[in-house]
């Protein structure tokens, strides 16, 4: 390419050497060349048609419009310049601009069916773009293969899925998958992807698909015609996707570093959006980076805008939420359904009014109650006529309804949960049980309301063992705080057999684990015996609450993590505590174990963050206090201070 761009082209070759670049797909360096080309005559017709051409393949569509826009002023004759010009505005995602310029064509016949199917294209997201392409059918438009995909692109958009596959277009596989994942077929999306992702790999191993999950330092592939070409990027955005909602969240995220490598400031939207979806837990400060510059931009997933009022509200920002709704009011009526609108407006209001945030929430349960129980009789109406798609469709809807239902009733109940009004949070989940009794989620939650009660601890053992069974051959897949709630409640109710069993299970996983991969932190048994330390603490048996806990975090350089000292240093500081009051006496083998074991975590804790700051916080703690290894020191400090040890 720097060879091209400083060497001396001989009279009569340069557009032939033009034309050659093009044929071999180099539009890069075409531009280069043709650059100079306006410079020496700006009013070059060849010059301006061959440029916007190689910025339309480089996918700079702002510039190819650019360049269309001189042309048809310079030859406003020649009316396909303003098509061209229209078409890049539209890929530039200007669509006042694309529908503006297209306007201008409709009174040519020539361009009549051309500017109809722009203009469709245009108008894919208000509801009615499948009418829009209707109006393109009368003009023979339905002939084209270009103006099929575009009638299946709307079908898909209407959510018109059976008709899409129904109508026999050659749809692409992307289309495909894409119009499968919609319609909740996710095995079949996946079959199609994956050919997609094998045929990419086959035909273009230089595209480095999967090397940085690997680990493999490589290099930037670039935003390449060839890259956009196998719809390799698209495809592992949608498997991204389909994982996601199969809840494998592990797949989801390698599916986001399988794709081909690029930077950072290379990633189109989708990715950005992804990315910042599937590490929000891991990196949540970056998420909150990444969301809001997606909609500063002039394109972005619609499902941006939502996502980020939600995450806003999950870590209780609800400032920040409330003024991110006021401040893109435009965008609050066209990407928020009634239903999420109603449901934010409600979570942002229990800041201030938790009262009529209540009332707000009551409303809006009120309302899928009803739409559950109609889709409750339509499903048993189906089944006694033996209607196998109408049973399949009731289903499909009482599930989306039941997934709007869960988290509007969860909110409701979070309100008493954060005044420990245990009672009420029970009372508003009993309500619930005719649509939630299989739904895990209510389950988890049932279960931790009684565990809470601290008398019912029987009833808890029914929600949580249900839970744990489900996974019982994986069980390291169950949070470790509902395996901790269970043991506890095993043990608070005389069962300390069965206690024992599901911890030699989680041990003996846990040794599996680490034989495969000795350096992985598990955290898991760890996590059960300082929950049984921490009630023993609780008891007032600190002797042996303690011990316990001190064990469970052998050795410190594989248990010793941020979660785990939380539980631990509790343990010591009620500890303190009632040693300080002189209300217990502990021995002193018990203190010595004590302090060799706070020398451990100060020599193990220097590089773990003894508090996960919130993401947002703009009061940040020096990094040198914020340590394991620094709170550690303080613990021993306090030890040596009440027991009058000299240092």
């Amino acid at each position: 390419m720097a060879g091209l761009k400083g060497a001396q082209i001989p009279d009569g070759e340069f557009t032939a050497v033009v034309y050659r670049l093009i044929r071999d797909a180099r539009y890069a360096e075409a531009v280069q060349l043709l650059g100079r080309e306006p410079q020496r005559s700006p009013r070059s017709r060849a010059g301006l048609s061959l440029l916007g051409y190689c910025y339309y393949r480089l996918q700079e569509f702002g510039l190819a419009a650019e360049c269309y826009e001189q042309l048809s002023q310079l030859h406003p004759e020649l009316e396909q310049y303003r098509l061209y010009q229209a078409q890049a505005l539209y890929k530039a995602c200007l669509y006042p601009e694309a529908t503006r310029v297209a306007c201008l064509l409709m009174d040519n016949p020539a361009y009549h069916s051309r500017v109809l199917r722009l203009q469709a294209a245009i108008n894919t997201e208000p509801a009615g773009a499948a009418a829009e392409w209707g109006r393109g059918e009368d003009s023979g438009v339905e002939n084209e293969t270009d103006g099929q995909v575009n009638l299946g692109c709307l079908l898909y958009k209407e959510d018109i899925f059976a008709a899409l596959q129904a109508s026999g277009y050659n749809l692409t596989f992307y289309n495909l998958a894409l119009a499968y994942y919609s319609s909740r077929q996710y095995a079949s999306a996946l079959k199609h992807i994956t050919e997609i992702i094998e045929r990419g790999m086959r035909q273009h191993p230089e595209l480095g698909v999967g090397m940085t999950t690997e680990g493999i330092d490589v290099h930037s592939v670039g935003n390449t015609l060839v890259l956009h070409q196998t719809a390799l990027v698209e495809a592992f955005n949608l498997k991204a996707a389909v994982e996601y909602q199969l809840r494998n969240y592990q797949a989801a995220q390698k599916a986001l570093t399988d794709m081909p490598p690029r930077a950072e400031e290379e990633l189109d939207p989708v990715t950005l959006h992804n990315r910042a979806l599937m590490n929000m837990d891991a990196r949540p400060t970056e998420g909150f980076e990444k969301l809001p510059f997606l909609l500063q931009q002039n394109s972005f997933p619609p499902e941006t805008f939502g996502n980020l009022l939600l995450l806003y509200c999950k870590y209780e920002y609800f400032d920040l939420a409330a003024d991110v709704l006021a401040e893109n009011a435009h965008l609050t009526y066209k990407f928020l359904t009634p239903y999420l609108y109603d449901f934010l407006d409600a979570v942002i209001t229990c800041l201030t009014a938790p009262e009529e945030a209540f009332l707000k929430l009551d409303g809006l349960a009120g309302m899928l109650s009803e739409v559950l129980w109609k889709l409750t009789i339509q499903v048993q109406e189906a089944r006694h006529n033996r209607d196998d798609e109408a049973i399949e469709k009731a289903v499909n809807e009482y599930d989306e309804t039941l997934e709007k239902y869960i988290p509007v009733l969860m909110a409701q109940a979070k309100i008493y949960w954060n005044c420990e009004n245990y009672v009420m949070v029970e009372k508003i989940f009993c309500k619930s049980v005719e649509f939630c009794n299989d739904h895990d989620v209510w389950k988890l939650n049932v279960a931790h309301v009684l565990f809470m009660q601290e008398n019912k601890y029987r009833e808890a053992i029914g929600f949580y063992e249900s839970i744990v069974k489900k996974h019982y051959d994986n069980i390291l897949s169950v949070s470790a705080i509902v395996l901790a709630n269970l043991c506890v409640s095993y043990i608070m109710t005389s069962q300390n057999e069965e206690a024992e069993e599901l911890m030699r299970k989680i041990e003996k996983e846990e040794e599996q684990l680490s034989y495969h991969d000795p350096d992985k932190k598990m955290y898991h048994l760890c996590i059960v015996n300082l929950v049984i330390g921490t009630l023993y603490c609780a008891k007032g048996n600190y002797e042996f609450g303690i011990s316990r806990v001190i064990k469970s975090l052998e050795p410190c350089n594989k248990k010793l993590g941020t979660d785990t000292w939380y539980y631990a240093k509790r343990c010591f500081l009620s500890l303190l505590e009632n040693m300080s009051k002189h209300m217990i006496v502990i021995h002193d083998s018990v203190i010595q174990e004590c302090v060799q074991f706070l020398e451990h975590c100060e020599l193990h804790g220097r590089n773990i963050p003894a508090v996960i700051e919130e993401p947002l916080e703009e009061k940040r703690m020096r990094v040198g206090k914020n340590t394991v290894t620094y709170e550690s020191r303080q613990l021993k400090a306090l030890i040596y201070e009440i027991i009058g040890w000299n240092i």
